[in-house]
C-alpha cells in the first residue's frame, strides 16, 4: 500500500463498483444496534436539563412513583431494587 502525500485525497480506485456497495449506518445510531438495547437518543433540550445518566434516571423514577401514587394509569411499572 502506497503511503497517501495528501491526507484530503479521498479519490477511489476505478476497480470499485460503487453500485454494489450498501451503505449503513455504523456505530451507536445504527438501528439494529438500538433495537432492544437500553441505548436511547435524548433530544438536545433533555440533554442540557439532564445531562448524566444518574440524572436521567433519577428524574424517570420519579414519574414512575408518580403515576404509581395517581393510580391514574395501570402501567406495569416493576419495583425498584433496593
Amino acid at each position: 500500500m502506497q503511503n497517501q502525500s495528501d491526507p484530503d485525497d479521498y479519490e477511489l480506485s476505478d476497480e470499485y463498483d460503487l453500485s454494489k456497495m450498501t451503505i449503513a449506518p455504523k456505530g451507536r445510531y445504527a438501528p439494529e444496534r438500538r433495537a432492544g438495547k437500553n441505548v436511547v437518543l435524548l433530544a438536545p433540550d433533555v440533554v442540557q436539563a439532564f445531562p448524566t445518566d444518574e440524572a436521567v434516571n433519577e428524574a424517570l423514577r420519579l414519574v414512575m412513583e408518580m403515576v404509581k401514587l395517581s393510580g391514574k394509569y395501570r402501567a406495569q411499572i416493576p419495583q425498584a431494587e433496593p
